[in-house]
């Protein structure tokens, strides 16, 4: 399985806020496992922190706003994108003011800092939610919509949609998180002419220009008024009716607004709280419609916590029966796990299938056969025993005993045709032969049953 990472050291940038037009400096720290990300206003009294969670999304209007208890914290989705893309965790960022500095309007100086300082692997399994099946969500009004479908990785597909002849439609696609840097880093927020005065009448953009900013001239006006827009961005006259790109430095790529738009939404989604499987569906995509999807992907983590392991019954198994028996002293009728179908150095997932033939049903019971939940609890104790017992010579010298049995939760009933899903990790390393776990019990994706259980595994005289 992953494990989590974070930075190898710290790194700071240093610019001009895009809203607020002050000079800024932010700084990317290390954080522990299961830290998550973390924003902290350094410059304010008690350096107040704040979750970088979509549920603390307050403000949506040209970037990404934090707050919580009157901290605010803006313009955070560039350096996010980066992180989340570059596979990063854990992490602490310290801003010395109320937004992240644009630098260049893309997410390309965050990359190559992390490139530059490096990351660490560290202990904490790293968490995927996977998707399993289609979540959408639609904004009439808008148009807009973000469907998510199951997939191996992590993906994207962005379409974009304008009321303009110069940017009328532009769709953007990353397959691949590991190309984000090469396709998608460089790509550069944008503008339209039209939307600059309104955005400086609502005392935003004071920092904004063409040095950060893609600006895009599609709607004819007077000369007058282009002449005076010209003066409040500080920028050179120029030819009102020449329509087009207005920017220093040419395009990176001729559909660089939707690879910005595409480097948003992952910028956005990293909010979730999860790297996520599956791909992203974004259509005509914004800040709102981002930040509502992603609270709905966190409802939907809480309601499912814990995700049943996937099964594909024509894999072949990792164990099967023969192997099990070499490891497990248990025969019928108490041998309770068929196969085992993934491994790992602290978690083991099994298998059993629940027939009506179980000697147990012919008296609990025989006109509503259930099966016994001190039996699952004991399913569980031997999937775990395969784990430890995998690891060690001679196992069939060994046995496993139960010592102590915690938390037990029994949430559905169990009936011939079930078949049950096992997942057991390990809670701490063996110290002298006893070993702590945690089980989890599935029949599709729910959870039936779960425990923790401390067992002691013994060398046999």
């Amino acid at each position: 399985m992953l494990k989590q990472k974070t930075l190898k050291d710290s790194f700071s940038l240093s610019g001009k806020g895009l809203h607020t037009g002050l000079d800024l400096t932010v700084t990317f720290n290390p954080a522990p496992d299961n830290h998550g990300y973390k924003i902290q206003r350094i410059d304010m009294e008690g350096q107040p922190v704040i979750d970088a969670v979509a549920d603390n999304v307050t403000e949506t209007t040209r970037g990404t706003v934090l707050s919580k208890n009157g901290v605010k914290v803006s313009t955070i989705e560039h350096g996010m994108a980066a992180l989340y893309a570059l596979g990063i965790d854990n992490c602490l960022i310290q801003v010395n003011g109320p937004e992240f500095p644009i630098l260049d309007g893309s997410s390309q100086y965050y990359v190559n800092e992390i490139e530059r300082v490096g990351t660490v692997e560290q202990n904490a399994v790293k968490d995927f939610y996977i998707i399993k099946s289609k979540i959408e969500f639609r904004d009439e009004a808008t148009g807009s919509s973000i469907i998510v479908l199951p997939d191996e990785n992590f993906s994207l597909n962005v379409l974009v949609s304008y009321d303009s002849n110069i940017l009328p439609n532009q769709f953007a696609t990353l397959e691949d998180m590991a190309k984000f840097k090469d396709e998608v880093a460089a790509s550069r927020t944008f503008v339209f002419v039209r939307e600059i005065e309104p955005l400086l009448q609502a005392g935003l953009i004071k920092g904004g220009d063409l040095d950060n900013a893609i600006v895009i001239y599609e709607r004819e006006m007077s000369q007058e008024s282009f002449d005076k827009l010209a003066d409040v961005m500080g920028v050179p006259h120029m030819d009102a009716k020449q329509l087009g790109y207005i920017n220093h430095k040419p395009l990176v790529w001729p559909n660089e607004c939707a690879r910005h738009k595409l480097l948003d939404v992952i910028g956005d989604l990293a909010l979730i709280g999860k790297p996520i499987k599956g791909r992203i569906i974004a259509t005509r995509p914004g800040h709102t419609i981002n930040n509502k999807f992603a609270r709905q992907m966190r409802k939907e983590i809480r309601l499912h916590e814990i995700q049943a392991p996937s099964y594909d019954c024509n894999r072949a198994p990792i164990m099967d029966v023969n192997r099990i028996r070499e490891l497990l002293p248990h025969r019928y009728p108490m041998q309770l796990v068929d196969k085992v179908i993934e491994i790992g150095a602290n978690y083991i997932v099994g298998v059993k299938n629940v027939t009506s033939n179980e000697p147990f049903f012919q008296g609990h019971f025989p006109q509503e056969p259930v099966m016994p939940g001190v039996l699952q609890i004991e399913a569980m104790a031997q999937t775990g025993g395969l784990l430890v017992l995998n690891s060690v010579d001679e196992p069939e010298r060994y046995s496993t005993y139960f010592m102590k049995i915690d938390g037990v939760k029994f949430r559905q009933k169990v009936v011939p045709g079930d078949t049950l899903i096992f997942r057991v990790e390990l809670l701490a390393p063996i110290r002298r032969g006893v070993s702590t776990m945690k089980g989890y019990v599935f029949v599709g994706e729910k959870v039936v049953c779960e425990a923790e259980f401390m067992a002691q595994i013994v060398k046999n005289k």
